[in-house]
């Protein structure tokens, strides 16, 4: 798939700035001077798409940060889901605005490294949020759900919910090499207590957390192996994905789906019974703590460094025995998006 150019937008950035800036990224700024022009700190978030609500929240939580401390908020997104030339030329133009910190959810985590790497050489500090770079070294610090702990958790909810009941397992992954994936991949095979290339794996498909893509993984799925009787997903809208195929074929009441997110409209669906477990995940905290760190680094020159764990709760439509969960009111209490 070929990538479409995005674009970055700053009333502030300077015209030279600019006329590079139209030609790759798009954007949204809070208001004030750039980073390199009356010395106002400028803040860059790039992530993956501008439409998964996980991003759009993450945006939403950075801005607001960025407004409480002053700061302007330069953001870009790739035009989809492992769109690494647009990422690549965002982090180009923002370092041309001359921002002080890139926070970023890398697409393709080996081919950005190197990008990040030369925005590090001048001196700009880079952050990573929810997906680590490869090698995690490209970056100078990452704020990330434990991915493997993520998937653990509704692996073994999703052990316990089978009852003994022979599993016939479909995967609906992310992408190849793609590190949250893998990791929340492994981590459900290591908490339902499984190996990779198991039998009971019967079907693994790729949906690039896409909902339509995970739609139609499932109806392959189904058309493979039509005894499944339980499906991770990497995310939330792959999971919506699932059930409206496995609704269509009317095996919605017969498949426990299990997936990541917790978000306030995947509770909502956990609530109605589209799925049964949801690891939760906080994008506001990886973005609130990402500026914070930025506007730190520009007053004290001090870099984050490490890994911060932004934490997992496992939100579940009902109790199991020996898996710590949370019910649907905390999972809406403590959910981000609409």
């Amino acid at each position: 798939m070929t990538s479409r150019p995005i674009k970055i937008t700053s009333a502030a950035v300077t015209a030279a700035a600019l006329a590079t800036t139209l030609a790759a990224c798009g954007s949204s700024s809070s208001g004030g001077s750039s980073g390199s022009g009356s010395g106002k700190v400028s803040v860059g978030l790039i992530t993956k798409t501008e439409t998964n609500p996980f991003f759009v929240t993450m945006k939403k939580g950075a801005q607001a940060e960025a407004d409480k401390a002053g700061v302007k908020l330069l953001t870009a997104a790739g035009a989809f889901d492992g769109d690494n030339a647009g990422q690549v030329t965002a982090v180009q133009n923002m370092i041309a605005a001359g921002v002080k910190g890139i926070l970023i959810t890398p697409s393709d985590p080996k081919a950005i490294a190197p990008t990040l790497n030369r925005a590090r050489q001048q001196g700009i500090v880079v952050i990573a949020l929810d997906t680590p770079p490869d090698p995690q070294s490209s970056a100078d610090a990452l704020f990330a759900t434990d991915n493997l702990a993520a998937g653990k958790l509704i692996g073994q909810y999703a052990k316990a919910a089978m009852a003994g009941k022979t599993a016939k397992i479909a995967t609906l992954d992310l992408a190849p090499g793609i590190t949250v994936g893998v990791l929340r991949h492994n981590g459900f095979l290591a908490g339902f207590g499984v190996p990779e290339g198991d039998p009971s794996i019967v079907c693994e498909a790729d949906t690039n957390g896409d909902q339509a893509k995970g739609q139609s993984a499932m109806e392959n799925c189904l058309q493979k192996a039509p005894d499944i009787n339980l499906v991770y997903t990497i995310n939330e809208p792959a999971a919506m994905g699932a059930y409206q195929a496995l609704k269509a074929a009317g095996k919605d009441k017969a498949v426990t789906v299990v997936t990541v997110d917790g978000s306030c409209t995947g509770v909502n669906a956990l609530s109605q019974g589209q799925f049964v477990a949801d690891s939760q995940q906080y994008p506001l905290k990886m973005a609130t703590l990402g500026v914070q760190a930025v506007v730190d680094f520009a007053k004290t020159g001090k870099k984050p460094s490490g890994y911060t764990d932004t934490g997992v709760a496992l939100v579940a439509a009902s109790a199991q025995s020996g898996v710590d969960s949370k019910d649907a009111a905390y999972g809406k209490s403590n959910c981000w998006g609409s």
